[in-house]
Parts: structure tokens; sequence; C-alpha cells
């Protein structure tokens, strides 16, 4: 008599839920340690923030920084120098480094996201070397020492002009429709352009000392002098474009199973894509305006935080914000503390970025190799 192979009644539903609990106790530990991840950020961004009020050519304790702000906070006048180096030297260059340096990140990670392109950084539509041409320009022309405002503002207006070359040829590549893959082939033409007209500006300033050596210290980037006024600058518009991005979480993640997958899940992928390029464009334009162009924040940043918590951007989203703000902070504290004169802090994250990155690109491929 053959034997009854039959299941067990009851088995298949007891498998079931031993599947599904311990899928929730799955995502009840990756969200644990996002949160952990996130609290720990948010700590050491403090603490990083601490250290870049208390160091620099003048040496402060951190008893006069405390009373600094506290002085700032209640409207009081301030006690000595030392309140003034506080507050309206080292405090706005530190919240200038944390929006440039998480704007870049949040960018990164977003077209990194969208073009599903692990190499995709802030400047993959040419939009830092657009905002770079505008700036360059305005040096060179002599209009950049009017008023603070006249830099940035030239800078922004070269990143928008930018943009709207790009999607204009993608547009009337894809007859009226834009494609990712048209999209990263026309800001790269446009990209390498805006860098040969910058060189022919620059080459063409380098006889006027002065002007000559300002477009090559700007064109490293750089937090110097940075005042409340960059800080007013920038903030609105890197701040709108990284809650638009962030607004747009879930279709990013649909976007990672390809346009036709984020298509048949009710993603509208032209629109998302239009939204999210612009956005990045936003925030790269208003970080590049106010800071020039800083390498490497927005493409080395988003792959660490996606080791560490995924591909989900409703979490990578903001966590690429604070460690892109700390990785660039951490970036200008050195950059004012080595031995030599104050080197810019686009040189810093270069020297750190470009190792981190070949060492993260050999593991993986260590890794697939193995695999």
């Amino acid at each position: 008599m053959p034997f009854d192979t039959a299941p067990v009644a009851g088995s298949e539903p007891r498998r079931v839920r031993a599947t599904a609990a311990e899928l929730e106790t799955t995502r009840r530990r990756a969200a644990g340690r996002r949160l952990a991840i996130g609290l720990g950020l948010v700590v050491v961004v403090a603490g990083a923030l601490v250290v870049a009020l208390l160091v620099g050519p003048a040496r402060l304790s951190l008893a006069e920084v405390v009373g600094a702000l506290g002085r700032r906070l209640f409207g009081r006048e301030a006690a000595s120098w030392r309140d003034t180096v506080v507050v309206s030297v080292r405090l706005p260059r530190a919240l200038v480094a944390l929006l440039v340096g998480g704007g870049f990140a949040v960018a990164g990670a977003a077209l990194q996201g969208l073009f599903r392109n692990p190499l995709a950084d802030p400047g993959v539509l040419g939009v830092s070397s657009g905002a770079s041409l505008g700036a360059v320009v305005a040096i060179s022309a002599g209009i950049a020492g009017h008023a603070i405002w006249t830099l940035p503002f030239a800078a922004f207006a070269g990143a928008a002009a930018d943009v709207l070359l790009v999607f204009a040829i993608a547009a009337r590549r894809g007859r009226g429709r834009l494609f990712s893959g048209t999209l990263l082939l026309v800001g790269v033409a446009v990209g390498a352009l805006n860098v040969s007209l910058t060189t022919f500006v620059l080459s063409a300033a380098l006889a006027r000392y002065d002007a000559g050596r300002q477009i090559v210290y700007w064109l490293l980037g750089a937090l110097e002098a940075r005042t409340w006024d960059h800080v007013l600058l920038g903030a609105p518009a890197v701040l709108i474009g990284v809650a638009i991005i962030n607004a747009h979480a879930r279709e990013l993640d649909a976007l990672l199973l390809g346009e036709m997958g984020a298509a048949s899940v009710g993603v509208d992928v032209a629109r998302v894509r239009l939204r999210v390029v612009l956005a990045s464009a936003l925030v790269v334009g208003a970080s590049v305006a106010v800071a020039g162009p800083i390498g490497f924040v927005g493409l080395l940043v988003p792959h660490l935080i996606r080791l560490a918590v995924g591909s989900a951007h409703r979490a990578l989203l903001p966590l690429a914000f604070l460690g892109g703000g700390l990785f660039l902070l951490i970036a200008d504290v050195v950059a004012r503390t080595l031995p030599a004169r104050e080197i810019p802090v686009g040189v810093v994250t270069a020297a750190i970025g470009a190792p981190a990155f070949l060492i993260l690109l050999l593991r993986r491929r260590t890794a697939e190799t193995v695999s």
C-alpha cells in the first residue's frame, strides 16, 4: 500500500504564518538598524559642528563657543571678538558645508536611482559645469565684486540655462519624449562644452592676475569667507529641492525595477523623471553657486549610505543628506587645520573621495568575482 504523501492538515498555513513572522522580524530589525544609523549620524554631525566652531587660526574653548552662541540666541551684544569669530565667521561657514554637502549627496543618490547608474553624480547632466561657467564669466567680466549675491546668481543662472538646454535638445531628439539614455548623453556633451568654454574664459583671464587667481580658486571649490548671506542664498533652493526629491522616494524605489517595471505599478515615469531631474538641478545649482564645484560628495556618500541601509530611498535620502553634510564638514575642518596655508575644501574631498571610491569599486568587484 503506497504511503500517503499528502501534507498534514494545517501545515501549509503554519509555514505561511512562520514565513510572514520571519519577514516581519527582518523588517523590524532593518527599521531599527536604519533608526540607529540615523541617530548616530545626527550625534556625529552635531559633534563635527562643535569641532568646526572650535578649530581655526584662533583657538577657542568650548565654554567660549557656548557663550557666544548663547549670547547670540538671546539677542545680547557680543562680549568680545571671539563672539564675532564664532557667530559671523565659523557658524555660517559650517552651515554652508552642511547644506552643500547634504544637497550634493541627495542629488547624487536621486540621480543614481533614477538612471540606475552607480556612477551618476550631480554633474551627470552638466549642471555643475554650467554653474561654473556662469560664475567664471561673472568673475572675468568684473561684475562678481559689485555685491555678494552677484557671483551665486551668475552661477545659478548658468546651471538653469544648462538644464533648459539639455532638456530642449533631449526632447527634440526624442520627438517630445524624454528618455534617460538621451538625457545622459546630452548632459555629457553639454558638460564637455561648458568645460571648454570655461577653460577659454580662464585662459583669457590669466592675463589679469587677480581675476585669474580668483577664478582658479573658485573652480577648486571653497568655503572660505562664507557668510550668513551665502546661507540665506543657498538654503531655500537646496531645502526645497531636497524636499521635492524626498517626496518621490517611492517612485525612485519603483524605478529600480526599470522604466517598464515602474510603469507597470502605476508610476508616471516621464513626470517623475522630469521632477527629480529639475529638483536635482535646483539643489546642485544652488550648492555650486555658494561653494563652487566640489567633487566626490554626490558620488561617494550615497554608495556608503546604501551599503549601510540598502537602496530604499525613504531611508537612503535623509541619511545621505546627513552623511554628505558630515563628509564636507569634516573635509572643511581638515582643510583649515593642515600645517600649510588653508587649501580649498574641494582639494580635500577629492583627496579623500577618489581613493575611497576606488576601494569601494575594487571590493565590489572582488565580491562579484567570488560569488
